[in-house]
């Protein structure tokens, strides 16, 4: 999701990084190369939310109707406190602070507050990578290539945390970073100094460190754009991007999801990517099953199965979806196609988002099984179930 913001969907289309950013062999390395410091514990992470205790899964789904279940696998970027808790009580399951978001729901509780207003806690998610993704006040942080250039990881791991403790102190709970992509695009490219490195073992141990520290402080990472937006032929804020063939990413692409997957307590964003040997005709990897199937069993790329939620990256503001479908239909293929959470950059189609979704469930494209996976996924994530 970029810097200015007109009142228009296209230029909000335009400005925002939503997650994706700008106009956005060697034995695979393990989390092991990166234990410099303990992992974070459960205890560091968000709470279920103030004054609501977690509950079994059971519980949680045993209150929710069918549309509440699909409100919260859906992620709606907002304009300001205002609209943010309109989109809570409407069944949003999060919402997005972008670039256009008012800056004053940064201060005063604003964010806490908003969370509240929904029957479950809400995810309150921004992209705080650092450099030219930045999106909070007083974050102050530099670009993860220069971060990988000038710090040690532990250095890295502290950065993460004192990013974490400020989007906590802030009321967010969800970090669309690190960007665990492999690149050696030039810096203000698509992906460019948005990655650590070109060497996927870098990559792997300065993400990996930066998340463990936003987990640190609080906050919940989530790594991106997986299956690897490092080497892609363009921009999916402009339209359609390629990057190599499934079976050149298993040998550096995927590596840093390979050991984001093995590191457990963090989710994964899915970029709008075409990829030979993987995705199928006329669909990018956001809304692809075979993608879906492939970062959820792992085996494909010799990964763990991940069992954490699978992001979608912006549906709304990027040609490479908007190009084929409206933001319902988006909505509905992602989750069909397997993804927990569908996020796009204004609330004013939540409910045709929601409806779309729905009739996917009456048709069985959704079944009830997968739904309540996908819920209790989102809601381990929150912390707002815990058996």
């Amino acid at each position: 999701m970029q810097k200015f913001r007109n009142l228009t969907i296209l230029t909000i289309a335009a400005a925002t990084v939503a997650a994706c950013g700008p106009s956005t062999p060697e034995a695979p390395p393990t989390t092991a190369t990166v234990a410099q410091a303990p992992s974070a514990t459960a205890s560091a992470a968000p709470s279920s939310g103030p004054g609501r205790p977690a509950t079994c899964g059971s519980d949680l789904l045993a209150t929710l109707s069918v549309r509440e279940k699909i409100g919260q696998l859906l992620m709606v970027g907002v304009t300001d406190a205002a609209d943010a808790r309109r989109a809570i009580q409407q069944g949003a399951g999060g919402v997005f602070i972008g670039s256009w978001t008012d800056r004053s729901v940064f201060s005063g509780g604003t964010l806490q507050s908003v969370a509240k207003a929904g029957k479950v806690p809400a995810m309150v998610s921004v992209d705080e990578e650092g450099g030219r993704v930045s999106r909070v006040p007083g974050a102050d942080l530099v670009s993860a290539r220069e971060l990988a250039k000038t710090k040690t990881v532990a250095q890295a791991r502290a950065e993460g945390a004192r990013i974490g403790k400020l989007l906590k102190s802030m009321g967010i709970t969800v970090d669309f970073a690190p960007d665990a992509d492999v690149s050696a695009q030039p810096d203000d490219s698509v992906i460019g100094d948005r990655s650590y490195s070109n060497d996927p073992a870098v990559v792997v141990k300065y993400s990996q460190a930066f998340a463990a520290g936003l987990r640190d402080g609080g906050v919940y990472p989530v790594f991106k754009h997986f299956p690897g937006h490092g080497s892609s032929s363009g921009d999916s804020h402009r339209g359609g991007v390629s990057v190599p063939p499934l079976n050149q990413l298993k040998q550096k692409d995927l590596i840093p999801f390979r050991a984001a997957v093995e590191s457990g307590d963090a989710g994964v964003m899915v970029g709008h990517l075409t990829v030979p040997g993987l995705t199928e005709p006329g669909l990018p990897t956001s809304l692809s099953p075979a993608t879906m199937r492939l970062l959820r069993d792992g085996a494909g790329y010799g990964a763990k199965r991940f069992d954490g939620p699978i992001f979608t990256d912006d549906l709304s503001g990027m040609k490479a979806i908007t190009d084929r479908f409206s933001v319902p239909q988006a909505v509905a293929k992602s989750l069909e196609a397997g993804a927990d959470v569908a996020l796009w950059i204004s609330t004013d189609q939540l409910r045709a988002a929601i409806d779309a979704v729905e009739a996917s469930v009456k048709a069985k494209r959704i079944t009830a099984k997968q739904l309540d996976d996908s819920v209790l996924r989102v809601a381990r994530a929150k912390h707002a179930v815990r058996c």
